[in-house]
């Protein structure tokens, strides 16, 4: 897939109204230059959202929820990145690069997609043909309403239906067969790789058919479930059954429940419990866990209450701790024997179910459960057992609250680590904060001062040469500034939004939002007596060159220092090099 180029990114961004695209999904309310509201990505009683329309930024201080009119499109109504740069192209009458568009469009791709949607429509109509498959889903309570929401169909018995009705000629064939519609035998024959099976259609997060999972009429006709081979549409480990059904029943998700089959969503769907989704027959993957947490702040994994499903359970803690931001959670449900999600919601209702879930077990209690089932709290070396086990776990949450509370339950647990965090510790940029600190205390550094400045107005790097010689300064930051600096001179147009967003995955993500977003006499990151800074753009723009300057002297004495302490050994040309810096310095204190 082409790159779309960052130039038009930042055009686009430019052009774009966050405010009036954030406005319409969103109630807004002006305070001062800026917009607020109760945040759209996790429940709360009092705005904490802020939108800005000169920084063309949206950020939240409860969730940490933040970026810019794309990454909203893409929270918000859910659209892959190139489906929300074309959405907000439309609105302003922009046109993606014609070789990326191009690019991004794949003709055999294409065919792929018509290839497989042909499929779905096969079973879909086989389905009527077939009262064996319409009893089995009456037996099972499916309603016609819901088997055409989840598009449910019926794969005839023998070996050439779908071949026969599609394949008739050798390039349709080959689709089908690249979409892991056939098998091959020894002999090298193709035939139909589902038979006699209930047919759920798998739809990607554009609402597009991609590939299929087949469930048995008979116990005795091979495996209960059949999933399709991974395709160049299909990777099960990054995908979710039942995930657009649920987007399109919920403006909203406040929730998703992870089950194991097909007929579980189904089941629950019918029940009105319409949040579930399946992982596809393999375990929770990383990609799973950013995927769901993409789409909701909580998830539910229910799994059978046996050794095997406690062993599923766990494989969703490692893939989910990693992705445990402040505002998110994850609980476990385990179900009594002999029960799945489809018999217990058939069997206690909606209401029943529900109150399951209310009383599930949080990931913490299962995370520290799980670690000391056999460690004896009463010795010191159970609890040193616990703590080691623990530990690189813990590592892995995000910086944060929870993450301070995690570590906070371990120490109480084992008396191991810190004692008890402070409120301040709860303060999720703080570790970040403090790599751009170059002082003790709460005065600011040059550094962060030109960071801050820079953050509310990107162009004020423009002022600066290409040859920045403090990069050499030996000081916290200096690498990020002079980084953030070479960044605006590259892309000229782009906004505190966009540049944000270029350092999301970085460790300094957080401190930079919090800079951004930073109000009032705080906001300026200079003096009590600067305030004015915040509502004079040339008054902003000379502070930053001047704190840069002083940054450059600096740099200019360390050079000096560094000279003199070695000065008996100076060739001729560092000995000249010296002459010029101390005439300079002389100067620049005149």
């Amino acid at each position: 897939m082409a790159r779309i180029p960052d130039a038009f990114i930042d055009d686009l961004l430019a052009r774009s109204d966050i405010v009036e695209i954030i406005g319409a999904r969103v109630p807004l309310k002006r305070q001062g230059k800026e917009y607020s509201a109760r945040c759209p990505f996790h429940d709360e009683r009092s705005p904490s959202f802020t939108v800005s329309p000169t920084k063309q930024f949206y950020h939240c201080f409860g969730c940490g929820a933040h970026g810019t009119a794309i990454s909203f499109l893409m929270n918000y109504d859910r659209l892959e990145f190139v489906d929300a740069v074309e959405e907000l192209a439309k609105r302003v009458g922009m046109e993606i690069p014609r070789d990326t568009l191009q690019r991004n469009v794949n003709p055999e791709t294409n065919d792929l997609y018509s290839a497989v949607e042909a499929a779905a429509k096969f079973f879909r109509k086989q389905l009527g043909a077939s009262a064996k498959a319409q009893a089995y889903l009456d037996g099972r309570d499916v309603s016609e309403a819901i088997r055409e929401q989840f598009m449910v169909g019926y794969a005839p018995d023998g070996f050439n239906a779908l071949k026969d009705a599609l394949g008739t000629d050798e390039r349709r064939m080959k689709l089908l067969e690249r979409a892991g519609l056939f098998s091959k035998n020894e002999r090298g024959h193709v035939y139909d790789k589902f038979r006699d099976r209930v047919m759920f259609p798998i739809f990607d997060r554009r609402g597009r058919v991609i590939a299929f999972g087949g469930r048995v009429l008979d116990k005795d006709d091979g495996p209960k479930y059949l999933n399709s081979p991974e395709t160049p549409l299909f990777h099960k480990g990054r995908e979710l059954y039942g995930l657009w059904q649920v987007r399109q029943a919920h403006n909203k998700i406040e929730r998703l429940i992870v089950v194991e089959g097909y007929m579980d969503v189904v089941a629950l769907f019918q029940h009105g419990v319409t949040q579930a989704v399946a992982t596809l027959g393999t375990a929770t993957t990383p990609d799973h866990a950013e995927l769901l947490f993409r789409n909701a702040p909580d998830v539910y994994f229910c799994f059978d209450g046996d050794r095997a499903g406690r062993g599923a359970a766990w494989k969703a803690v490692e893939s989910v701790l990693p992705r445990m931001k402040d505002g998110r959670q994850a609980f476990f449900l385990f179900l009594p024997e002999g029960e799945d999600p489809d018999s217990l919601v058939r069997k206690e209702g909606r209401d029943g179910f529900e109150a399951r879930l209310h009383d599930a077990t949080p990931l913490s209690q299962f995370f520290f459960d799980s670690l000391g089932t056999d460690v004896n709290l009463a010795t010191l070396e159970g609890k040193g057992r616990l703590a080691e086990r623990a530990k690189p776990f813990l590592a892995q949450i995000p910086d944060g609250a929870f993450g301070d509370l995690m570590k906070q339950r371990l120490t109480e647990l084992t008396g191991v680590g810190a004692r008890a965090s402070t409120p301040e510790t709860h303060v999720p940029v703080q570790r970040a904060t403090a790599r751009l600190h170059g002082a003790q205390g709460n005065k600011p550094s040059l550094v962060r001062t030109a960071i801050t400045l820079l953050l509310q107005q990107p162009s004020v790097a423009l002022a600066l040469p290409s040859a920045l010689h403090f990069a050499s300064l030996e000081q916290p930051g200096v690498d990020l500034l002079v980084e953030m600096i070479e960044l605006v001179q590259q892309r000229p147009d782009i906004s505190t939004g966009a540049v944000l967003e270029y350092f999301a995955d970085r460790d300094e993500a957080a401190a930079l939002t919090r800079l951004a977003m930073l109000r009032g006499v705080e906001s300026t990151a200079v003096t009590m007596a600067d305030s004015r800074i915040l509502d004079d753009a040339d008054l902003q723009r000379q502070t930053f060159l001047d704190a840069v300057s002083r940054l450059e002297a600096q740099a200019v004495q360390q050079r000096i220092d560094g000279l003199q302490k070695r000065l008996s050994s100076l060739v001729e040309a560092e000995r000249q090099e010296l002459r010029e810096l101390l005439m300079l310095h002389a100067q620049s204190r005149r």
